[in-house]
């Protein structure tokens, strides 16, 4: 009988040892990232020593957010690659786990000598307070024993000499545990902040006639990481050329973080479709109607918070949909974007939440993230040294920290790098040369992808039926060869940050226009002179007058040019007409309405301009005449 259980433990032993022997655990290095505008492409290499026989090679520690589908594995050799698989591993979460609670173990014994110091404390009060009540008290008929008295006040002296020092050694005791407290508070927050509860593992297995050596690499695409473009626009004055300063914002929570690495910024997508779009037919019918006209909004601010608890959520992402245009929340939850014409769409994303999408139909968007329910719902691990091939059933693992928050404001790193552009067929590639640095904790590090110096023409606009601020504009040729993105803009004219703008290259136009902000030293007003606006009635017509006084004044010290739009209203019906009567001199479209005064002020000079039409319709019939 002993030997049979002898024969069966040495059978069990060659068995794990034969285990041990195929399964290799393989560490790998990151040799390269490519960032998409959602998602990164990671390169990671290894060399490995290829055992005689079948084996099975683990490349461990690798992202858990990465795509399955995206996985290549490739090497040179005599050897046969047979199979590649992907799977989970919580081995790092238990270990994760362990730390925390060894963490939480010394917080609670520093806890418990901070409260028995404060027992303590309240302890020698409670002397101080006997001793204050036992004072010595003689009546009217006592004799007064002066050596006694002396004693009393003596002792009574120097015990609460004595108390006082000692409470004053327990805060300063008190002081210092809270300080060493403060400690393990970051420890455990830095342990916890990760947003990852698992690692990835990739297991390939290959077969060898003989024992050799050989450079694997993988190559796979996570999710949860991206960038965006902001840019920094110069202007000494308006005789300058236009200095752009193009920018990428980059941020990853792929659970791996990015050390010392080359990385290239791409404007290909991954996340958006392939497929080209089909046309087709559209059908009219009768009681068909326009669901809304575009939207005016050119800016959008609110406030994110979480739904669970209320509490604002800094580093949420926020794009516009189907553009580069992109920002986070700051420390308190607060946004502020720029946004293009024609109902754009704001897309908010924040690791832990709901993704949620809303029209911009308003300037101000407040909006409360709902928690993810079960982040990891749809992941199924059977252990350590199995595949992951979809649901197995009745089997699923769920982290025990499913809601993952990161608290604190957005890290802003600065990086002055040489970037050299590539044009592919579907893209743009900006190789960075020097190494670079992201870590996987959601903040943005912004790196500097190129300063270019444009020539600009300048020119100054109002619309004052919109609005009289008066802004000053540049027109930039030739820009097409920058690979610039749409996205925001911080503005700066003569060494002073004056607001923020968005750059739109959607436009086909050889020239881009960007708008510099407002100048309040050209003040421009538009009046209705109410003495020449006539309303009357003609038989079965009425006629009525609008009669505009545009008065513009150059504040400034040197001439500028300025371009003044406004409008005449234009008909789409034959009982409706329209009568031009003044325009100053302007420039009119009468297709569009547009009129159009292009004005050389010089200093301190004043300008006015008339505006005079008048339209005539039915009687019997409602126009609102602006």
């Amino acid at each position: 009988m002993f030997k049979k259980l002898s024969t069966a433990a040495i059978f069990l032993f060659i068995a794990i040892v034969s285990k041990a022997n195929e399964d290799q655990k393989i560490a790998t290095k990151v040799q390269k990232i490519t960032v998409f505008l959602t998602g990164a492409q990671v390169t990671r290499t290894a060399m490995v020593n290829i055992n005689a026989g079948t084996s099975t090679l683990v490349f461990s520690n690798l992202s858990p957010e990465m795509d399955v589908q995206s996985l290549q594995v490739s090497a040179g050799g005599e050897f046969t690659i047979l199979s590649v698989k992907q799977e989970l591993d919580f081995l790092n979460e238990e270990l994760k786990q362990k730390l925390l609670l060894d963490l939480q173990a010394q917080q609670k014994q520093i806890r418990d000598k901070i409260t028995l110091q404060s027992n303590l404390l309240s302890v020698y009060q409670e002397e101080v307070n006997m001793l204050g009540k036992n004072q010595v008290v003689t009546g009217e008929n006592a004799s007064l024993d002066i050596l006694k008295l002396k004693q009393a006040l003596d002792f009574q002296t120097t015990r609460l000499t004595e108390i006082k020092k000692k409470q004053q050694a327990i805060n300063d005791q008190i002081t210092d545990l809270n300080r060493e407290l403060q400690k393990y508070d970051q420890q455990i927050a830095n342990v916890t902040k990760g947003n990852s509860k698992a690692t990835s593992n990739v297991l390939v297995t290959v077969s060898s006639k003989s024992s050799l050596q050989s450079t694997f690499t993988l190559n796979y695409v996570v999710r949860n990481a991206g960038w965006y473009p902001t840019y920094d626009i110069r202007a000494k004055n308006v005789n300058s050329p236009i200095s752009i300063t193009y920018k990428a914002n980059v941020s990853q929570q792929s659970g791996e973080d990015w050390r010392n690495i080359k990385v290239t910024l791409s404007t290909g997508n991954p996340a958006i479709s392939g497929n080209k779009p089909e046309v087709t037919p559209n059908y009219l019918n009768l009681g068909m109607y326009y669901s809304g006209a575009a939207s005016s909004i050119t800016k959008v601010n609110g406030t994110i918070f979480g739904t669970d608890d209320g509490k604002v959520l800094p580093g949420v992402s926020i794009r516009v949909k189907g553009t580069p245009i992109g920002t986070v929340t700051d420390a308190e939850g607060k946004y502020n974007i720029q946004v293009p014409a024609g109902n754009p769409i704001l897309v908010y994303n924040y690791i832990g939440y709901d993704t949620e999408e809303r029209p911009v139909n308003a300037p101000v968007i407040n909006l409360g993230l709902k928690p993810v329910a079960n982040q990891l719902s749809e992941v199924v691990v059977t252990g350590y040294g199995s595949s992951l091939e979809g649901r197995a059933a009745g089997v699923a693992v769920i982290g025990a920290n499913d809601k993952i928050r990161i608290r604190g404001a957005a890290s802003i790193q600065s990086i002055p790098i040489e970037v050299k552009p590539i044009e592919n067929q579907t893209n743009v590639e900006f190789n960075i040369s020097n190494p670079y640095s992201v870590p996987s904790d959601g903040k943005q590090y912004a790196m500097e992808i190129g300063q270019f110096d444009l020539n600009a023409s300048y020119q100054y606009y109002v619309a004052p039926k919109l609005s009289t601020d008066v802004f000053l504009t540049a027109q930039l040729t030739n820009w097409n060869k920058y690979n610039f993105l749409s996205g925001e803009a911080n503005l700066f004219f003569e060494d002073t940050f004056i607001g923020k703008s968005l750059i739109n290259t959607q436009a086909t136009a050889d020239t881009l226009n960007l708008s510099l902000g407002t100048d309040k030293n050209i003040v421009v007003t538009r009046t209705l002179q109410k003495d020449l606006t006539e309303r009357q009635n003609f038989g079965s017509n009425k006629k009525e007058t609008r009669n505009w006084l545009i008065d513009i004044k150059n504040r400034k010290n040197q001439p500028v040019n300025l371009l003044v739009e406004d409008q005449i209203p234009v008909s789409q019906n034959s009982a409706i007409g329209v009568d031009t009567q003044e325009i100053s001199g302007a420039k009119l479209d009468v297709l569009t309405g547009k009129v159009s005064w292009n004005l050389l002020l010089n200093s301190q000079d004043d300008k006015k301009v008339l505006l005079k039409y008048m339209v005539k319709y039915p009687k019997n019939q409602s126009v609102i005449v602006q």
